[in-house]
């Protein structure tokens, strides 16, 4: 395979000589002398719906992710999958801070995280999905952060300053992201006839999950050219399925939420008083 396949390909128009390697350390704070006061003209309800439904995606994803720690096929896979859950909780926690800033509670992030119920969060039911097996996972990350990063791109030049420098940090931290699903989409779709039909199958069964994400948001035409020039580059073909009903951004979630909830607010909500 070739120094130019399609997930350097994916890269390029970054400038970042280090993209690939945009999370952890070497950022300065982007929220650093930025002004939190809300701008005139923006409205603070619909500002603070869309950083808690951004920061509900990021942090069930996150939680998501953890689980491959000690589940990795690879060492390396391992190291990886948790340097980008922790890029994904950085971003909900600077995005639940700034919604607990202009929705007029004064909460912290760690009210929305741990002390909200299933019914009050507003992720995108694919977050929430089981991870399945590795191409399930795979396959998942690469919708997720092809989404992710086309809508962070348009929010960096968002009116609200906060929101602004937030999504142009995630964009470094999600050009990584993507690239780094679509390097393992491409290896196992172009790999052996198992891990080709695995990653068909994973694509597939995922399929009906995304016309949720372009609901709210008309990235589709940018998202599903990202997703077919990596699904052509891994011989799979465009998944041809009907959306499943329900609309995680209005609360109507999979049964699968409650429990990876509950797993992460056990300790917080058994000790609500505790300090780290």
């Amino acid at each position: 395979m070739s120094d130019d396949h399609v997930y350097m390909t994916l890269a390029e128009g970054h400038d970042d000589g280090d993209a690939r390697w945009a999370f952890g350390t070497g950022f300065e704070d982007p929220l650093h002398g930025v002004d939190t006061a809300v701008p005139e003209g923006v409205d603070a309800a619909e500002l603070a719906a869309c950083c808690t439904a951004l920061g509900d995606d990021a942090l069930v994803l996150a939680q998501r992710l953890a689980e491959w720690v000690t589940r990795s096929p690879e060492l390396e896979e391992e190291v990886a999958l948790a340097n980008i859950g922790l890029d994904l909780l950085g971003q909900a926690r600077l995005l639940y801070a700034r919604c607990g800033q202009v929705d007029g509670t004064g909460r912290t992030e760690d009210a929305y995280a741990y002390f909200r119920d299933a019914a009050d969060f507003r992720n995108v039911r694919l977050a929430e999905l089981p991870n399945g097996d590795f191409a399930v996972s795979v396959a998942r990350l690469l919708v997720l952060s092809s989404w992710r990063l086309a809508h962070f791109a348009e929010l960096a030049s968002s009116p609200d300053p906060v929101l602004a420098a937030i999504a142009a940090k995630g964009v470094k931290e999600l050009t990584y992201h993507r690239q780094y699903a679509a390097e393992w989409t491409v290896r196992l779709g172009d790999g052996t006839e198992e891990s080709h039909n695995r990653m068909r199958t994973a694509v597939e069964a995922l399929a009906p999950y995304w016309d949720e994400l372009f609901a709210a948001h008309d990235v589709r035409n940018a998202v599903l050219s990202d997703l077919r020039q990596v699904l052509d580059a891994a011989g799979l073909a465009m998944p041809r399925t009907e959306p499943l009903p329900g609309d995680g951004r209005l609360g109507g979630h999979t049964e699968h939420l409650a429990p990876l909830l509950a797993e992460l607010q056990s300790v917080a909500r058994a000790h609500p008083e505790a300090t780290w």
